[in-house]
């Protein structure tokens, strides 16, 4: 079983905006019997604004501190699914935070990321010019990024949430290192 290989450590889904990692996330946790937690639920809470109004006043910079500081309180817990912010990959420090668990990077095309965020008000790094184009550039800047993942899942735009969830635990397995006891030794 999936829940015994994994030992309690964290799941955490890195990938694009609108790539799905809030709706995966809580499935995987749901069959996992995890906790589940978005990283950007959390800093809207913790800072009593949204996330345009931090961008706003704080620029991209001051966010990307309060996803750091988030991510290290977060890392500190075990048995959670966390949805990560689409650029919590860029600051190196984050790295040695999402490395405490098993990073599943969510691999979906640009095409797809843009139908689903066309009419998405909500993200402030896609305000400004071109929607499709700024998702081609974060995108083509942060692949190498997510790369670093331990897992990643290719999404097409047929697969349902339910789906994805359970292609992630089927991956799990093969990326995790099975430890074998010998008796009265674990």
């Amino acid at each position: 079983m999936v829940n015994n290989l994994l030992k309690g450590i964290n799941l955490y889904l890195v990938a694009m905006p609108g790539a799905g990692k809030t709706t995966v996330g809580r499935l995987l946790a749901q069959k996992l019997g995890y906790g589940f937690i978005d990283t950007d639920e959390v800093i809207v809470k913790a800072a009593g604004r949204s996330i345009n109004q931090i961008f706003a006043e704080e620029k991209e910079a001051g966010f990307r501190q309060l996803e750091s500081q988030v991510l290290a309180q977060v890392c500190a817990i075990q048995r959670l699914v966390v949805a990560t912010g689409g650029g919590i990959v860029l600051r190196r420090e984050n790295w040695s935070y999402l490395h405490h668990g098993l990073v599943v990077w969510l691999d979906v095309a640009v095409e797809i990321l843009y139908n689903r965020l066309a009419e998405d008000k909500t993200r402030p790094l896609l305000q400004q010019g071109d929607p499709q184009t700024k998702l081609r550039s974060l995108l083509e800047q942060r692949q190498p990024l997510y790369a670093q993942a331990d897992l990643q899942i290719t999404i097409n735009t047929e697969q349902t949430p339910e789906e994805i969830s359970t292609r992630i635990l089927q991956a799990i397995p093969s990326v995790l290192k099975k430890t074998v006891c010998a008796p009265n030794r674990c």
